[in-house]
């Protein structure tokens, strides 16, 4: 489904936020909205690749996606927020000081994103961050950190939005202009209140979220604009996308001429990746400096920051070499810590992840019900398919197939998301004018019954639109009424699933238990809106429930709050640079004047040893002496 419209950005936030409130955020509905500024031009958009342990942006200019450079001239930026005692770092900077101040170096939150507090995941990697998480309101995870002397409380979303607004001004910086429109990046595996926090977080950083989509499906889009000129017919491609912190596997057909993307099955883990890897390194390191030396490194949150550092880029080395050592000075009660990390006793502490991995590659595939000779094209997406066992146990899986190494793993779903923004954004380009996806219900949606159990109404993996329906029973004599409680998601019980919404069926006849039977009917329509409805048969009196995309966490007076806060951050940053660049200004003058100083004394001494100099070697040293003490223009 294709729709065109063309509005002025004067309508303003609130408007759009209620346009795209309605359109949805799946991936099977093409948006075709141009933006117009106040001079009738088109607004930039970009695309966000918001990772678990690296973000990238990047934007279509000159006729072709570009990857935006950061200040630093990095091609990615860090997903890290750090916390010191006069300033906010962002990126690079907040990496490159994480050791030093770990406590209030901010990581990971991927993982915390529309998650709950009691989450299971949560309070293992609670475990391992060396910053404070606590319970807040309605069950979410809030973190605690230190900044100008006083104890701060963020959401997830409020350091994403940090996150996000740090790609804006690379963005901004880079094209010259103020960005405000964009398609940020999830998991396919994310449930609805991941993506609506993720969407709430480009919110707070002031972006408009055109739209939220599937990582793999961003990447099948850069490989299919890439080889456009060379598919014909139907290929079915796989992407691998093995990240930060997220895994992801989906299976899409491409068709004429990569014009068409269908998704035939996703499956994956939101909670595995390198991060997981570089875990079980530093886990192996502790174990090896207690056995070596009796002492307990986990009570030292500096020396496990300045180990899990150490641990990572001895992970990125053994993707390309057999052996690395660790080496670090000092690391607890003055112990130097030293040890030798081969790529077999990598492979080792990881094998399991590993072949999860594989196995989860296996149930899409059945999933899709699909042989894996119907496989056309691997594509490794994510840093860490860089890792050699990984490709390795992909290849055998695939009988020896070739894997698809052409796109940049780090770059090629920021590079898909840009694709999509500048469609979205109204841009008439025939590369992808007529480009259309075809998705599929990434989680079952059900229903939960008597005993706390979940019964799957829309399987995952189900191709939308799509409806289906079941037939329910009174579980009590004299039943008057029914809960019906929607859930999304693959646990067995209901309560451990993403609760949607609930509603009420009254007016039930009085009859013995399972006497009274009443379906229950799901809907999932293009446009990302599910309706769920209820009819007692005996009676054929019904009852409705809309669940539209807009259901998020945050309110919108709290999304306010954060925006004015996120606001007054930006502002206490520049107040920073400002005063910083003032220091160093006036530090730049002191030097150059006393510079200056030697340069007088210098000529004066010169003089003085040079009475029978010529009129050309005075009159030199005269220009040499004004360069120095003229400003520079």
């Amino acid at each position: 489904m294709i729709v065109g419209v063309k509005l002025p950005t004067s309508f303003g936030t609130p408007f759009f936020n209620v346009i795209y409130a309605f359109l949805g955020r799946h991936d099977c509905f093409i948006l075709n909205l141009t933006v117009m500024d106040g001079r009738g031009k088109n607004t930039p958009a970009i695309g966000i690749d918001l990772g678990t342990t690296y973000s990238c942006v990047a934007v279509w200019k000159h006729n072709r996606v570009e990857i935006i450079p950061n200040d630093q001239g990095n091609r990615t930026t860090p997903s890290c927020v750090a916390f010191a005692d006069d300033e906010r770092l962002i990126g690079d900077g907040a990496k490159n000081q994480a050791a030093m101040n770990p406590a209030n170096t901010i990581f990971d939150t991927k993982r915390l994103i529309g998650r709950r507090f009691s989450d299971s995941e949560v309070q293992e990697d609670m475990k391992l961050w060396p910053f404070k998480v606590i319970e807040g309101s309605a069950d979410t995870p809030k973190i605690v950190v230190s900044y100008k002397g006083e104890e701060k409380e963020f959401l997830a979303e409020e350091i994403s939005s940090m996150i996000l607004g740090k790609m804006k001004e690379t963005a901004e910086a880079y094209l010259g202009t103020p960005v405000k429109n964009s398609v940020v990046t999830v998991p396919a595996y994310f449930n609805d209140s991941q993506r609506q926090a993720t969407k709430d977080a480009g919110t707070i950083a002031g972006l408009n979220v055109m739209r939220i989509i599937n990582e793999p499906t961003a990447a099948a889009i850069a490989y299919g604009l890439d080889n456009k000129p060379n598919i014909t017919g139907k290929i079915n491609v796989l992407v691998f996308d093995l990240g930060g912190g997220t895994f992801d596997v989906s299976l899409l057909t491409m068709s004429e001429e990569g014009g068409t993307l269908q998704v035939k099955a996703v499956a994956g883990d939101t909670h595995l990746g390198g991060e997981d890897f570089d875990n079980r390194m530093v886990d192996h390191c502790v174990l090896e400096f207690k056995r070596k030396w009796k002492k307990n490194l986990t009570e030292n949150k500096r020396a496990l920051g300045r180990l899990r550092s150490a641990c990572e880029k001895a992970k990125r080395i053994l993707s390309c070499m057999t052996q690395t050592s660790i080496e670090l000075d000092a690391l607890h009660d003055g112990i130097d810590f030293s040890m030798k990390f081969t790529r077999a006793k990598f492979d080792e502490l990881n094998i399991s992840s590993f072949n999860k991995c594989i196995e989860t590659v296996n149930a899409c595939l059945i999933d899709a019900k699909m042989e894996k000779s119907s496989v056309d094209e691997v594509i490794l997406v994510g840093g860490s398919t860089r890792i050699p066992k990984v490709q390795s146990l992909l290849q055998q899986l695939f009988d020896r197939k070739e894997l698809c190494k052409n796109l940049n793993p780090d770059e090629a779903v920021a590079h898909g998301a840009a694709i999509m923004a500048e469609k979205f954004s109204g841009n008439r380009n025939k590369s992808f004018q007529d480009f259309l996806l075809l998705d599929v219900n990434p989680l079952s949606l059900g229903v939960g019954i008597k005993g706390d159990l979940f019964s799957v109404v829309i399987p995952r993996n189900t191709p939308i639109p799509t409806k289906n329906s079941k037939v329910y029973v009174t579980c009590i004599d004299n039943q008057s009424q029914a809960c019906i409680k929607v859930y999304q998601g693959e646990r067995p019980r209901s309560s451990d699933n993403h609760f949607l919404g609930k509603f009420t069926v009254s007016g039930i006849p009085h009859a013995p238990k399972g006497a009274i039977e009443f379906n229950v009917g799901f809907e999932l329509d293009v446009n990302g809106i599910f309706t769920v409805t209820s009819e007692i048969l005996s009676t054929g009196k019904k009852e409705k429930l809309t669940i539209v995309n807009e259901n998020g966490r945050l309110r919108k007076e709290e999304i306010e709050k954060m925006v004015e806060d996120a606001e007054k951050f930006k502002q206490e940053d520049q107040e920073y640079k400002k005063r910083i660049d003032a220091f160093n200004a006036l530090e730049d003058c002191i030097y150059n004047m006393k510079k200056m100083e030697q340069a007088v004394a210098d000529v004066s001494k010169w003089m003085e040893d040079n009475q029978g100099a010529s009129v050309d070697e005075i009159e030199g040293m005269k220009e040499h002496l004004e360069s120095l003490c003229m400003p520079k223009i």
